[in-house]
C-alpha cells in the first residue's frame, strides 16, 4: 500500500538528487485566478520523472542492481531511468517508440543507457520491455504503475504544501497517472480541502474515459502533440488512486496546448513540452471552476523537440488571435489593394503575406480575390479590422 511514510522516505532519498523546483506566480495566464507554476520543466533531465525512477531504483536489492533494469518510455521516463541508473551504477536498457523526438532519444543515450527503438507508440515499447525483462532477468521500472514510482512523484506534493500552505487547488497533467496519483494522494492526505484536477489531451483521454466508465479501459489509438501523455491505457494502481483522490478530469485540444506553450514562453520565458503545458491550458481555457482560488499548475516537462516548436508556436498564434488569414473579394480596378493596406495599417495590423488571384468561373468577370495573412493583437483586433473592411465596402469570404 502507498503510505505517507513511503513518500517521506522518497523525499529523503531524493534530497541530494533532484532539484526542489521553484513555484512562480503567474496571474496573467488565467483571468480571475491566483495562479502559480510548479516548474518541473526545470528539473534535472527536464522533467519530474527522475523522482519516481530514482526512488524505485534506490530500493532495489544488490542482486537486482547487478542484473540491470529495463524501462519503456515516450521520452522523459527514459531519461529519468538512465540518469538514476548511472548514479546507482546499474545497467539500463530503455525501449522507446520509434516516433519519440530525436532530442529525447539522444538525451537518453547521453546518460549512458542502451536505447532500443520499437515500431509504434508507448504501449508497443512497453510490450518489448516486458519481453526483455523475461529474457534477460532485468528489473522492469514502470513509468507510472508502481508504488515506489508513485511515491517518488508524490514528493512534489510535499514541496507544494510547504511552498504554498494556503493552496486551494492543483492542476496536474495525466498520461498513465503516476504523477497525479502521487500528488493527489500526498496533498489530499495532508490537506483534504485542496482540490486536485487532472488534464488530458483530447486525443488521449484514457484515464478520463476509464474513470467515467468505472473501469480501466484501453483506447484503440492516441493522437496528440503532447507525446509525454499519449498513453492508451492507465495503470490499475493509478486508476484506483485517481478514482479516490482526484476531484475532476478535463481534456484540452492540441490548439489549446499550443496556446499554453506560447503563453508560457512569452510571459514567463519558460519552455515546456506539450504534456508540460496541459495543466496551464486547463486553467487558461477555464476547464475548471477556479475563480478567485489560489491554484498551482504542474509544468511536468520541458523536453520539447525544437523541430516541432515552430509549428506549435504558429498554432499558438492562431489560437490566441495573434495571426489570421483573410480572403477579400475585390473589383479588379486600381487602388483596391492600397485601400485594403491602408485600413489594416491604420488599425495597427501587420500584413506578412499577400496573394492576389483572378476570380473563378461563375464570379464577376471583373472580380478578383485577395488572400492576406496578418499579425494581430488578439481576436478583438481581428474583428475590428474585419468591421473596418466591410464598412468600407469590401466583401470578406
Amino acid at each position: 500500500m502507498l503510505t505517507l511514510d513511503n513518500v517521506y522516505r522518497a523525499n529523503y532519498a531524493l534530497k541530494n538528487v533532484v532539484r526542489k523546483t521553484d513555484v512562480i506566480y503567474a496571474p496573467k495566464l488565467a483571468n480571475g485566478v491566483n495562479l502559480y507554476l510548479k516548474t518541473e520543466n526545470l528539473q534535472t533531465t527536464g522533467s519530474f520523472k527522475i523522482r519516481g525512477a530514482y526512488y524505485k531504483m534506490s530500493n532495489l536489492s544488490a542482486e537486482e542492481k547487478a542484473k540491470g533494469v529495463v524501462a519503456c518510455s515516450a521520452g522523459n521516463h527514459a531519461q529519468g531511468v538512465a540518469l538514476a541508473a548511472k548514479k546507482n551504477d546499474i545497467k539500463a536498457v530503455i525501449c522507446l517508440p520509434d516516433g519519440a523526438p530525436i532530442s529525447k532519444v539522444e538525451a537518453t543515450k547521453s546518460y549512458g543507457a542502451e536505447v532500443c527503438l520499437v515500431d509504434g507508440v508507448y504501449d508497443d515499447a512497453y510490450q518489448k520491455a516486458l519481453e526483455l525483462q523475461s529474457e534477460k532477468g532485468y528489473t522492469f521500472i514502470h513509468p507510472f504503475n508502481d508504488e515506489d514510482v508513485i511515491a517518488g512523484q508524490g514528493t512534489i506534493g510535499l514541496e507544494l504544501i510547504e511552498q504554498i500552505p494556503d493552496l486551494d487547488a492543483v492542476i496536474v497533467p495525466i498520461g498513465g497517472g503516476g504523477l497525479i496519483s502521487g500528488i493527489a494522494y500526498t496533498v489530499k492526505t495532508l490537506n483534504p480541502n485542496v482540490k486536485v484536477y487532472g488534464v488530458q489531451a483530447v486525443g488521449a483521454p484514457s484515464m478520463k474515459k476509464s474513470i467515467d466508465d468505472g473501469q480501466v479501459e484501453e483506447l484503440t489509438a492516441v493522437s496528440t502533440i503532447a507525446d509525454g501523455i499519449a498513453v492508451k491505457k492507465p495503470g490499475d494502481l493509478t486508476y484506483e488512486l485517481c478514482k479516490k483522490y482526484v476531484d475532476e478530469i478535463a481534456t484540452v485540444t492540441d490548439d489549446e496546448i499550443s496556446a499554453a506553450i506560447l503563453a508560457l514562453m512569452e510571459q514567463h520565458k519558460l519552455v515546456t513540452e506539450g504534456a508540460g503545458a496541459v495543466a496551464v491550458a486547463g486553467a487558461m481555457f477555464k476547464k475548471f471552476n477556479l475563480e478567485g482560488k489560489k491554484v498551482v499548475c504542474i509544468l511536468s516537462g520541458g523536453n520539447i523537440d525544437v523541430t516541432i516548436l515552430s509549428r506549435v508556436i504558429k498554432r499558438g498564434l492562431l489560437m490566441s488571435g495573434r495571426n489570421c488569414q483573410l480572403t477579400i473579394e475585390l473589383m479588379d480596378k486600381p487602388g483596391q489593394l492600397k485601400d485594403v493596406s491602408r485600413i489594416i495599417a491604420d488599425l495597427g495590423g501587420n500584413v506578412t503575406s499577400v496573394h492576389h488571384e483572378r476570380a473563378n468561373e461563375g464570379s464577376d468577370v471583373n472580380g478578383c480575390y485577395l488572400r492576406i495573412i496578418l499579425e494581430t493583437k488578439n481576436y478583438e483586433h481581428i474583428e475590428q479590422i474585419k468591421r473596418a473592411l466591410t464598412g468600407y465596402g469590401f466583401k470578406l469570404i
